[in-house]
Order: C-alpha cells, then structure tokens, then sequence
C-alpha cells in the first residue's frame, strides 16, 4: 500500500537520497511553522518553492492537490477558531469575528497545508522503502522503523485478506444492502482478525527463516555529494531567506 504513492519519474528530485529528502522536508516544515501568519509573503514565496519543486519533479499539479485533500477533516476546527475567542472583534462581510482566533485558524490551515504538501511531494518522489531506510540513516530509534516496516507490511496482508473475503462473499451472491446484513459484516471483521493475524505470523517466522534481524538490508554504498545535499537544503535555504527578509523589511 505504502508503494502506491510512489510516481515513477526521472527527475533531480527522484534520483536524491531518502534520508536527505527527509531532513530537507523537516528543515522546510520547521522554517514555515516558525514563521508568524503575519509574513504573507513568506508564506506566497513557501507555496511557489513547492511548485517549483513539483514542476521539477514532474509531479502533476492536479495530483498534488488532490493528494493533499487528506488535510480537509482537520481544518474544520480551525474554520470555527475565528468565531471563538477574546479580544478584538471585527465585521467580515456582516460577521462578527476575533483577530486573534481568526489568526490561529489561518496559521493552522496555512501551515497545514504547506507540511501536507511538502509530505505528499517527498511520499510521491520516494518509495515506502526508501523512506524506512532514510529513517534508519538518520539514526532514527530501531524499533521505530521496525514499528513502521511492520505497520506497511501489514497493512498489504489485511488488505489482500479483505480482497479475498469480499470476493469469496459476492462469489456467494451476498450483497450488502442494509442493516439486516451488519451481522455478517461483523463476523467477517472476526474472521478478518483471525486470518490476519495467523498470516502475519507466517510472514514474520518466513523472513525470521531468511535471516532477519530487525535491519533492512540495503545494497546502496551510494554516498551522499555536496552537490546532492546542495540541491536539497537550497529549498529549505531559500525558504528561510524569504521568512528572515519579510521580517527585517517588516511585512
């Protein structure tokens, strides 16, 4: 499942290390969160940087926004944030409104929306597998990116295991129309369990057979150039250049 999101391109962006597109993303993230909602041209110069960035990466731009639409059940909370609060209220086309929440809500959606699109560039431009190695060179904790190589492989076997129980059930002419029929859904949830988790355990005693020790086998020796961490952190750099401007001209 995690592979579906990867899109096969030539491009800069693809040919990268993962654990460099990694620390890049970080470093742009915590430069665009650090930056107050009231930089506005920080934050038009942080969406172009993305764009660019995709351009580059040949990733439709329909693709990316549609990607990013995850983000739409958390922002609810934070259209309401501008109705709620204290302090100064002000009229928007008739509407009460507070300075202070509607500030909060706009640096949550904003911000949001920038680490949502910086997240789905690096997963389209990276495989899962990639990024859990990424991880590992990072020196992220073992048992943090084993949870994680676990969780994808995982998530392939209930999903196969649905597959096949869904077919199995529609090969038997059962549909599901209606409440009278959730108690055959329950007990396929349980069965869905079970089978599971007993292939789960097969997959693990298979690839503790194969020798498996808790690290990812890697055959990549690559070594990472000062002109591939260049490229990489000049994204990031350019983000902090516009954020450090807008404020000494006082934006």
């Amino acid at each position: 499942m995690g592979e579906r999101l990867y899109l096969h391109r030539h491009s800069v962006t693809h040919s990268l290390p993962s654990h460099v597109k990694i620390l890049t993303v970080l470093v742009f993230i915590s430069v665009s969160v650090a930056t107050p909602i009231t930089r506005w041209p920080a934050f038009i110069a942080f969406f172009s940087l993305l764009i660019f960035t995709a351009v580059m990466s040949k990733i439709p731009i329909l693709l990316l926004f549609k990607r990013a639409l995850i983000e739409i059940p958390f922002v609810f909370f934070a259209i309401l944030m501008p109705f709620f609060g204290e302090g100064e209220k002000f009229s928007i086309f008739g509407v009460m409104v507070y300075r202070d929440g509607l500030l909060a809500g706009t640096s949550i959606v904003v911000k949001g929306t920038l680490g949502v699109l910086a997240a789905v560039i690096l997963s389209t431009t990276t495989t899962a597998r990639e990024i859990l190695r990424g991880l590992e060179k990072l020196k992220l904790p073992m048992i943090m990116v084993q949870i994680a190589s676990f969780m994808l492989r995982y998530i392939n076997v209930i999903s196969d295991e649905m597959e096949r129980m869904k077919v199995a059930r529609e090969s038997r002419g059962f549909i599901a129309t209606g409440i009278k029929h959730w108690k055959v859904l329950a007990t396929a949830a349980a069965a869905l369990f079970i089978r599971s988790y007993e292939r789960g355990e097969r997959v693990h005693l298979a690839m503790l057979s194969r020798g498996f020790d808790g690290a990812l086998p890697s055959l990549d020796s690559h070594s990472v150039t000062t002109r591939e961490w260049f490229t990489a952190l000049s994204i990031p750099g350019l983000a902090l250049i516009a954020s450090i401007t807008a404020s000494l001209i006082g934006w």
